[in-house]
């Protein structure tokens, strides 16, 4: 998942989105088809993981009678996604591939007239925006960048683009910033005067990425030079939905950003800025304010303006509330005392409620917040929502859980209504053990949650054995959700218990409770684990405890690394990807500077917090097998953290393997490559935990 700047900057997830009584019933879960004649006869396997259709994104027409949609299927010969674009009716019957998929097309967006579609493709070179009508069945390129464009708004007239595009800053035309790029790309050199030096998986070319005013012609092509509306401004606007939006008159741009300068990178601050698509120079909203701003939002009269606001500069999940203002910024008032903390702020057509979602005791939920009591409604229940979207009282949202792959629903009145059923053959086939929740008390006694699953075909009377799965983040909680990365259900059906829990630090039970991690990376999460495994196994005589592996990436692998120096008895074997063993190299290395707050600030101010919750610290008590897997492209957590694991194994003799994943980042996305970095964790926690072991 690729998170926007204003989530990276509320939510810290580096380590790894007035109220209608019609929408008030929870939804359920994700259904399959019908099923085939036979049985569910087996668990899931990598291969059908690798290969599941993974549906995202959908849009509603603006006469709320269909929804476009991305479905990303896999090209197992060239190891890669391809990315496709689908129309279904809100009133039902067989989606439809839209023709002009063919060469890649992805973030399709209606016209406001319900006319035409806009979407990305590369098709032609470059990502550019492109335009369908209705059919999909012909795509025209709007617009002709020498350079990728990386998300664009219609306006509300349909006269015109906001394009995010990136450029260096002293350039005064994109063919400036063209020419630069081709200059640089002869020499292999790179000089920096300033952080940041990489983001994420690429070193940064100090471009930075701006907002763009793109005139349309009367055929909805680009029809001129585009402008830049943040022209010399040394800021960076992130292309997603959520960063900027226009006002419905379509003369107002609002857009959340960070202009610290040389600063920027050590601190969360971002605010909410407004101009004039017409010229003028940005007004900030909310320079008050020390914490993160941002996802603005204009009601759909242009009256007001919303947007999400975090009090706390550099606190990792600080929960952001709803600020509401007049549409010029004036007047602002807090709209919500919630202890969640919002994100995917959006209005509904009737502006009368704003939708938000958030991570709500172990489920991703959307509510609707009333605009002008504040109030807070959950209109979804068990799983995790993905992107969604209201248009003429018509609600679509993804949908998934932890025995279904995501789905689109609508909702009208009544209950939610299931519109796609990609996978549903597999899945029907398939037996996928459902999650049993438990609660337990952990650090301080308070109440932790976490979730149990029993294997495939298991057999009343039998013992399995286990593994117990550690999120990273750390404010990154475990929901109800199909996840790509680590699915429960694979190990369900090679045969395992699974446990996973979400200690103090998961949002989605308060922000006292997430704060709880603050300064205490390596001991209250921690105490949680234990006491959480030893519940499951008191509550759980099924679960053989003497035949267990625990496993994590990102801080997963810090926590399986501090579980190997100091709490590995139950444990059989240890699996470590992406983790830390230097916590101190980490926060100089890594790509966010800021992230240091994790521990109150830099190794050297606050040392004794850092060997106290370090890794390396108790190196000299592993003796657990332990299996390390790193990314050459993974710049949150560089592949030295990887290398020095594997080094300190070796050198104590402790049984250890290194998986080295060349061209993959903190995460492992080629399906082909996926598949053999799972079989890798399988193989190694079966080595230690079949009978025999």
């Amino acid at each position: 998942m690729i998170r926007s700047r204003w989530m990276a900057a509320t939510a810290f997830g580096a380590l790894m989105l007035a109220a209608a009584p019609a929408f008030a019933q929870t939804a359920q879960p994700v259904a399959a088809a019908a099923a085939p004649a036979e049985a569910p006869s087996r668990g899931l396997s990598l291969r059908d993981m690798a290969m599941m259709e993974r549906v995202s994104d959908p849009r509603v027409s603006p006469d709320g009678r269909q929804v476009v949609y991305s479905v990303r299927t896999t090209d197992w010969d060239a190891n890669k996604g391809v990315n496709s674009l689908w129309l279904a009716d809100v009133a039902g019957g067989e989606p439809k591939k839209l023709a002009i998929s063919e060469g890649g097309a992805s973030g399709a967006r209606w016209a406001p007239d319900g006319g035409a579609i806009y979407f990305l493709s590369a098709r032609g070179g470059s990502n550019q925006v492109w335009r369908t009508d209705r059919t999909g069945a012909a795509a025209a390129q709007v617009t002709t960048l020498p350079f990728d464009v990386s998300g664009f708004r219609i306006a509300p007239d349909g006269r015109s683009l906001i394009l995010a595009v990136s450029v260096f800053t002293d350039c005064d035309t994109l063919a400036c910033t063209k020419t630069r790029l081709d200059e640089r790309a002869k020499s292999t050199l790179q000089a920096y005067d300033r952080l940041p030096l990489r983001d994420f998986d690429h070193w940064v070319d100090t471009r930075r990425t701006h907002l763009f005013h793109q005139p349309l012609n009367g055929s909805g092509l680009g029809g001129g030079e585009p402008r830049d509306l943040m022209a010399g401004l040394d800021a960076d606007v992130s292309a997603g939905d959520a960063s900027f939006d226009i006002s419905p008159d379509g003369k107002v741009l609002v857009y959340g950003t960070q202009t610290q300068g040389a600063g920027e990178p050590f601190t969360n601050n971002s605010d909410v800025f407004r101009v004039a698509l017409d010229g003028g120079a940005p007004v900030n909203l909310t320079e008050a304010n020390k914490g993160a701003d941002g996802n603005p939002v204009f009601s759909p009269n242009g009256r007001q303006l919303a947007w999400l606001s975090a009090p706390r500069e550099n606190v990792g999940g600080d929960q952001a509330a709803v600020w509401l203002a007049n549409a010029d910024g004036s007047g602002a008032k807090k709209l919500t005392n919630w202890d969640r903390g919002a994100s995917g702020l959006q209005w509904r057509t009737d502006g009368r409620s704003l939708l938000v979602s958030t991570a709500d005791e172990g489920q991703q939920r959307i509510f609707s917040v009333d605009a002008r009591t504040g109030q807070v409604t959950p209109l979804t229940g068990k799983g995790t929502v993905g992107g969604y979207e209201e248009v003429a009282g018509v609600l679509a949202y993804a949908h998934e859980s932890y025995v279904a792959p995501t789905q689109i629903f609508i909702r009208t009145t009544g209950e939610p209504r299931q519109i796609t059923h990609y996978n549903a053959e597999l899945v029907a086939r398939m037996q996928l053990p459902a999650a049993e929740a438990y609660s337990f008390a952990g650090w301080n006694g308070e109440q932790v949650q976490g979730w149990v699953f029993k294997p495939v075909g298991a057999v009343e009377g039998r013992r399995y054995p286990a593994v117990y799965i550690i999120h990273g983040g750390p404010k990154s909680p475990w929901t109800e959700n199909w996840s790509y990365r680590w699915n429960p259900q694979i190990y369900t059906s090679a045969g395992y218990a699974v446990v996973m829990v979400n200690f103090h630090g998961s949002p989605g039970y308060g922000q006292a409770f997430t704060d709880a991690i603050n300064d205490h990376w390596g001991d209250r999460p921690l105490e949680d684990l234990q006491k959480g495994w030893e519940a499951a196994l008191a509550n759980n005589p099924w679960i053989d405890g003497e035949r267990a592996c625990a496993t994590g990436a990102s801080y997963g692998g810090y926590m399986v690394n501090m579980i190997a120096g100091k709490w590995n008895g139950p444990w059989r074997c240890l699996v470590n990807h992406a983790g830390v063993f230097d916590v101190p190299q980490l926060m100089n290395a890594m790509d966010i500077g800021n992230f240091i707050h994790e521990f109150g600030g830099p190794s050297w101010e606050r040392k004794e917090v850092y060997d106290a919750f370090n890794p390396e610290t108790y190196v000299g008590n592993w003796k657990k097998p332990m299996l390390v897997l790193h990314g050459s492209k993974d710049f949150r957590v560089p592949m030295e953290q990887g290398l020095a694991t594997f080094s300190a194994l070796q050198r104590q003799g402790v049984p250890s393997r290194f998986v080295h994943v060349p061209d993959e980042n903190h995460w492992v996305l080629k399906p082909r490559t996926w598949v053999d970095w799972q079989q890798e964790i399988l193989d190694w926690v079966g080595r230690y935990t079949q009978p025999g072991a």
